[in-house]
């Protein structure tokens, strides 16, 4: 049944949509040339890896030693800012890689590191918006995300799924937490590094997350805003 729902609102959606979505690609390949999509494996559902599309927002490197900031080009800041670099995950989300609602797809390198606890997320599709998105997006750590996606798969209804889609909408009228501090998202937690969790009335007590050796952790990629 929500993958019948999913479905239906990926086919509506992408046809309202259509006159914005051929605009963009228009705009993106005259400012930036080709290609048009940024493609970047995610981890979704079971851990099942997929490619994820968005518009890009980042023109190509001039020398290989150019930071991603730079590349961001006046286009792509007002895309990432209205979310509109998104819309190409209605079609993840037509071929079953994606639903509507559920926890953001992450990148396999951290996905790999997760504890048992974490790998709960793993449990539904990913989706377009989520819990987590709406209660901050990356101005919150990868610790406090995670813990908020598992609530909501353990509470998920309906109702729940309205109530994202509604604070969804004033997400996106009033954007906030595109990026974290500095403009820099947050990295997945180092070895040693505590979690820090912020207590909220939407969340049960948590206990730390585990931390897994062998990986150093890096800000997200700059085409990464989400």
């Amino acid at each position: 049944m929500k993958r019948g729902g999913d479905l239906a609102v990926a086919v509506l959606a992408g046809i309202v949509a259509i006159p914005l979505v051929l605009t963009i690609a228009l705009l993106v390949r005259l400012t930036m040339g080709g290609p048009v999509i940024f493609r970047q494996v995610r981890a979704g559902r079971g851990g099942e890896e997929f490619e994820i599309l968005k518009f890009r927002t980042m023109r190509d490197r001039r020398h290989p030693d150019e930071e991603d900031a730079p590349r961001i080009t006046r286009l792509g800041r007002l895309l990432r800012r209205t979310s509109l670099d998104e819309l190409p995950q209605l079609w993840n989300v037509i071929r079953g890689d994606m639903g509507v609602i559920g926890p953001r797809p992450t990148l396999p390198e951290q996905v790999v590191h997760y504890s048992p606890r974490q790998r709960g997320r793993l449990a539904v599709r990913p989706g377009l918006t989520g819990w987590a998105q709406v209660q901050g997006r990356n101005s919150i750590s990868w610790p406090e995300r995670i813990e908020l996606d598992l609530w909501y798969i353990d509470h998920h209804s309906l109702l729940l799924d309205l109530r994202i889609l509604l604070r969804t909408v004033g997400v996106l009228l009033r954007p906030v937490g595109i990026t974290g501090a500095g403009g820099v998202n947050p990295g997945f937690p180092a070895p040693g590094e505590p979690a820090v969790l912020r207590r909220t009335s939407h969340l049960p007590p948590v206990t730390p997350l585990v931390s897994r050796p062998r990986y150093q952790p890096a800000a997200e990629p700059a085409e990464e805003a989400s």
